[in-house]
């Protein structure tokens, strides 16, 4: 299998990323700037724009498949960026109407529709008013009773996991009556008028929830809290109880982001900054292997080989047998902050890319 394919993009932490869906645009949220780097070739990439409009930290991007870019900040607002024909980028105005920092965003798979996560308590389901010319939005609050930190769109458009600061993994309603047909009947319900509450899964420990996902069929939601556990939920029906909520809790340090592959495998990654494959389905999940495994990697490997040596080197110099290196034996050398699907055949996520606290994008075969 070939190495993975690293983007030292500067020393500045990455908050998030995203690729366009033909991999020729890469957006990277980086304090109060979006950076958009184009490929050349070779596997080399190219800054270009930085979109510059926002007063504050840039906490999340996404692109659409039809090419434009959502952004938002803890200046508490969102924008979208369409691409024009010189080559500059428009914006349009988002009118959220919170009153706290912007988390999180995604658009829906059918792009006609954003997600906005807030520190207000609330998710501001955006879509465009054609009249007006700007994005408008309906707030989903109950019972929502913190920081919303992730969002996820299940493959229908219509319905909307968010992950929280109290604990909570829920599943909403967002159907919009005028831009939305009526979808067909999921595990998740069949009536689904906006803000319904599908499903509210929680942990033991009530630690919070960094990230959530639907599975590919949409049938599952996965979650990471900070506790270091990974949790699947599998719903049992409109107004059922869930047919299994399975948790694995792990020895690694808590994860921040996770990405179903198949049906059966999610990529989880966070502070041990090395992604993690669990496999499993609805009897049990468990940890199969690490990619980028640590102490697997060459860079381990020599250090073991000369640790007697250094030992007494430093012993010799320093009165003092600490090797400690500064770097890491894997390829991020900080906090990965966020993991995307980068590639896919027949349905099966074949590649994954990661961005990290060390400004680096890295594209790892899974």
């Amino acid at each position: 299998m070939p190495g993975p394919v690293v983007h030292s993009l500067g020393h500045e932490p990455i908050a998030d990323h995203s690729f366009s869906e033909d991999r020729s645009l890469l957006a990277v949220a980086r304090n109060n700037d979006v950076e958009l780097y184009f490929d050349t070739g070779r596997n080399q990439l190219q800054l270009g724009t930085k979109l510059s409009q926002h007063d504050k930290t840039v906490t999340s991007v996404d692109v659409a498949g039809d090419g434009k870019i959502v952004t938002c900040s803890q200046d508490r607002n969102a924008l979208v960026w369409e691409p024009q024909a010189d080559g500059s980028w428009k914006q349009t105005l988002v009118l959220l109407r919170i009153n706290r920092a912007a988390t999180f965003v995604r658009w829906s798979p059918d792009n006609t529709k954003f997600a906005v996560g807030s520190g207000a308590r609330a998710i501001a389901v955006c879509y465009f008013e054609q009249e007006n010319d700007w994005w408008v939005s309906k707030h989903i609050k109950k019972p929502i009773r913190s920081t919303v930190l992730s969002v996820d769109w299940h493959p229908n458009s219509v319905l909307l996991a968010a992950g929280s600061t109290d604990g909570h993994a829920r599943v909403f309603s967002g159907f919009i009556k005028s831009v939305d047909q009526r979808p067909a009947p999921t595990v998740w319900g069949e009536r689904l008028p906006f803000q319904t509450l599908c499903g509210d899964f929680t942990n033991a420990s009530g630690g919070w929830v960094h990230d959530v996902a639907f599975s590919p069929s949409g049938d599952a939601l996965g979650f990471v809290t900070h506790d270091s556990s990974i949790i699947v939920a599998y719903p049992g029906g409109a107004d059922q109880p869930p047919r299994a909520v399975v948790s694995v809790n792990t020895s690694f340090l808590p994860f921040k982001s996770l990405v179903w592959t198949t049906e059966s495998t999610i990529v989880a990654a966070g502070n041990d900054c090395h992604p993690v494959v669990f496999k499993g389905d609805e009897s049990g999940w468990e940890y199969d292997h690490s990619i980028d495994d640590p102490s697997k990697s060459k860079k381990a490997d020599s250090a073991r080989e000369s640790s007697a040596l250094n030992m007494f080197r430093q012993l010799d110099l320093k009165g003092s047998d600490s090797t400690d290196s500064t770097e890491l034996p894997t390829v991020h050398q900080n906090t990965i902050t966020s993991v995307r699907a980068y590639a896919t055949s027949n349905g099966i996520v074949t590649k994954i890319s990661t961005s990290g606290v060390d400004g680096r994008v890295v594209i790892f075969d899974v």
